[in-house]
């Protein structure tokens, strides 16, 4: 018979791909809310799209600025961690707080606002692509595309969007 008093407010215990990230010191925020007139994801059969993330936390845009100009890699990296961290909030969201139901990450498409000459999108992408793999182990191996462009929405520094297989 156990003595430890019930909580009164009892959380849910974390998906084995959340307590992976929890024991890198990283958690999934609660899902951002569209900034302009579109879904953050959509259900296809198998497939689940989600819409562009950007780096917003608390509601403010943060890293706001060019990669090359403003941030050097290190903090470019820092940047796509914490989108793919809003990424994968929108998943939990897409299936009703259970990132186990991932089956594989099929793909991300990496946008880094930078200077022309910029030539490190792959490398700010591998922090993305490498939270992917820490929550999902081979399933978050994925294709990606890494592209530099000269500007984002709210002059955030990376967005990402990404299509998981889910069950």
């Amino acid at each position: 018979m156990s003595t430890a008093p019930a909580s009164a407010n009892p959380q849910p215990a974390a998906s084995g791909a959340e307590a992976r990230l929890n024991a890198l010191g990283l958690t999934v925020p609660v899902a951002p809310t569209p900034a302009a007139a579109y879904v953050p994801f959509v259900r296809s059969g198998d497939l689940l799209h989600i819409a562009g993330q950007v780096p917003v936390r608390d509601g403010q845009f943060r890293y706001l600025g060019k990669l090359g100009v403003d941030f050097d890699l290190a903090a470019g990296q820092d940047c796509a961690r914490e989108v793919a961290l809003n990424v994968l909030a929108q998943v939990k969201a897409a299936l009703g707080g259970d990132l186990d139901r991932v089956v594989r990450v099929v793909k991300l498409n990496g946008f880094v606002n930078c200077a022309p000459d910029f030539v490190q999108q792959p490398q700010v992408m591998n922090a993305a692509s490498e939270l992917m793999v820490a929550a999902f182990g081979e399933a978050g191996r994925h294709a990606r595309s890494a592209v530099g462009v000269a500007s984002l929405p709210f002059g955030v520094a990376v967005e990402i969007d990404g299509v998981f297989e889910v069950r």
